[in-house]
């Protein structure tokens, strides 16, 4: 890996070396938001799930991705940057919805 944590963020995270080396490069899903050839399976789900669609016949390949660490998620944060699609999993989910905004001290 070139550069530290704190430079590149967002490289180092699973998610995005996924993206990097196999994802684009050799299946050739470029944005994997809008790309039919790609499904993601909420976590809670497990890995069970991805070895049935497999199985089934539903899914060529699965991948099941460490979870986004909260040292991780603060750099990124810290960056100004946003985090890749689907890389992060909060559950439960708030009913209401979430606001998030920027506070200055």
């Amino acid at each position: 890996m070139s550069g530290s944590f704190a430079e590149e963020p967002i490289s180092v995270l699973d998610v995005s070396i996924l993206q990097n080396n196999l994802l684009e490069p050799i299946l050739g899903i470029h944005d994997p938001r809008t790309d039919k050839n790609i499904d993601f399976i909420p976590g809670v789900k497990g890995v069970k799930e991805l070895e049935r669609r497999v199985m089934k016949g539903r899914a060529a390949v699965a991948f099941s991705l460490y979870p986004v660490t909260m040292e991780q998620l603060f750099a990124v944060s810290d960056a100004g940057e946003v985090m890749p699609p689907k890389s992060t999993w909060f559950e439960p989910k708030l009913l209401s919805g979430l606001v998030v905004f920027r506070m200055e001290f």
